[in-house]
């Protein structure tokens, strides 16, 4: 097993302290880091996504690995600065009007970070104007939008609205998820993702990042 597996391996087993031990390790060793990045935690983390899709990781182990990511990253975060290493993108986050609830789109949050995206969180309760602005304002290429009650639901079609209003639909993709969300609400206001956990919310994010998805 080579330092990367090593790291990758720690990852996803979620023992932080073997992590960070690994990064310093590769660090010294002289593996750029991007490789460490991509190879070692990027490349551990898409396992864990994989296991909490097929049902053997649940909730608590997919924190515990994006602890051990996150801690995987503070180590790497002045060399990947150095080397001018951007992230893989831009997400605007947050529970919709009239939903406070935010264990789901905190794990969202967790997945999205730990796989190298970068999320501006607006919590719980965020009106449709405030994900709009901050996604022009911030330079998004995402608006991810959560509910967990059927009453809230329509918060996002008023986010569609708000998107059309202001003339730039066709600059963001725009994700939903959440309990009682689905992939025909989804096609009904207009969305381009419906996601069902924050691993897959996390990879789709990853591929709408991508330069052959964006206008």
């Amino acid at each position: 097993m080579n330092i990367l597996d090593d790291i990758s391996y720690n990852l996803y087993k979620g023992v932080a302290k073997n992590v960070t031990h690994a990064v310093q390790i590769a660090i010294d060793e002289g593996y750029p880091a991007e490789e460490i990045l991509q190879k070692g935690l990027l490349r551990g983390m898409d396992i864990v996504g994989r296991l909490f899709q097929e049902g053997d990781y649940y909730v608590p182990e997919v924190i515990v690995a994006a602890r051990a990511m996150n801690a995987g990253v503070e180590i790497l975060k002045p060399l990947l600065q150095k080397q001018g290493i951007a992230s893989m993108g831009k997400v605007v986050l947050g529970a919709v009007k009239g939903d406070l609830h935010d264990i789901g789109k905190n794990l969202v949050k967790l997945m999205m970070e730990s796989n190298g995206l970068e999320v501006i969180d607006l919590g719980t309760d965020v009106p449709a104007e405030q994900f709009v602005q901050v996604a022009i304002n911030e330079n998004c290429q995402i608006i991810a939008m959560s509910a967990l009650l059927t009453t809230s639901m329509g918060a996002m079609k008023e986010v569609m609205k708000q998107l059309h209003l202001a003339g730039v639909r066709e600059r963001f993709k725009v994700m939903i998820g959440g309990a009682p969300v689905s992939a025909r609400y989804c096609e009904q206001i207009g969305a381009d993702a419906y996601t069902p956990d924050a691993a897959a919310a996390a990879n789709r994010a990853l591929k709408f990042c991508k330069p052959e998805y964006m206008p």
